[in-house]
């Protein structure tokens, strides 16, 4: 039992050794973005730095606690890592079951599909129909190229016809279909005419390129499109690391139990 458990330790040291020096890089990471004046990488400093910051002080914990081999301060560390497990479990489950069910709408002689934001989740809702928050992410979509390069992605009428566009380029770069406008080509649509929709988008368009769809409900639901893959891949990421931090929990759990039995041993001695 004491040369299982004293690798366990061993391997605990080791680990959370590891794991501090990421736990530093991604606080480096935080503080770098923080330096950068677009509000889209601000807006994520504080998790990030967050993230960085609980990391180290669990590895910390638990590096100390092996190194000396202190059945309390792994105590500690099993705790914390069990607190951080049962977040992961509850922010992967919630992530599957707000971006659940939603498929997107084909149309015809299209190659993408288009959105509709009242197909989200009703957190999705509320996020992206606040203000504030929107404000910000339209600033963000403002600086961003996406459409802005369409332009020059797709040199003739029928390249752009052609093309497979993503979820944000088909909602906030372009009008919805239902409006009937024309392309005249990837960055300009011919607006001399009534919309056959009465789909508020269609008045809300304009060619400008700080303007395009922009105020769109449409532009919004692209960007919980977006948002929906990018949780999809977190969530998968998450249980990665749900997997990963259960085999060092348990780890830790026979180092504690070998910290204890020596700290026992030197009592009776």
């Amino acid at each position: 039992m004491s040369s299982e458990a004293g690798t366990s330790t061993f391997v605990i040291r080791w680990i959370n050794f590891l794991t501090m020096l990421i736990a530093v890089g991604i606080v480096g990471f935080g503080v770098w973005m923080n330096s950068h004046h677009d509000s889209c990488r601000k807006s994520l400093t504080l998790p990030v730095i967050g993230l960085g910051a609980v990391i180290f002080v669990v590895s910390v914990v638990g590096f100390w606690g092996a190194l000396k081999n202190n059945s309390i301060l792994l105590w500690i560390y099993l705790i914390l890592l069990c607190i951080i497990l049962v977040a992961i479990l509850l922010f992967t489950v919630l992530a599957f079951i707000i971006t659940n069910n939603v498929s997107g709408h084909n149309v015809e002689g299209l190659r993408y599909k288009e959105y509709q934001l009242q197909d989200y989740s009703s957190w999705f809702l509320k996020q992206l129909n606040n203000s504030h928050n929107w404000g910000q992410l339209k600033s963000c979509l403002v600086k961003s190229d996406d459409c802005n390069n369409l332009s020059k992605k797709y040199k003739t009428l029928k390249q752009y016809k052609s093309a497979k566009l993503s979820p944000i380029e088909a909602g906030c770069c372009r009008p919805p279909s239902e409006c009937g406008y024309l392309a005249v080509n990837a960055s300009f649509y011919d607006m001399s005419f009534h919309p056959i929709s009465s789909n508020k988008d269609c008045r809300l368009y304009k060619n400008s390129k700080s303007t395009k769809c922009y105020n769109c409900d449409s532009c919004k639901a692209g960007v919980a499109q977006y948002m929906k893959v990018e949780w999809r891949v977190v969530a998968i990421f998450n249980i990665i690391l749900f997997v990963v931090l259960s085999t060092i929990y348990f780890v830790g759990c026979c180092a504690r139990r070998h910290a204890s039995w020596s700290n026992s041993k030197v009592l009776k001695g």
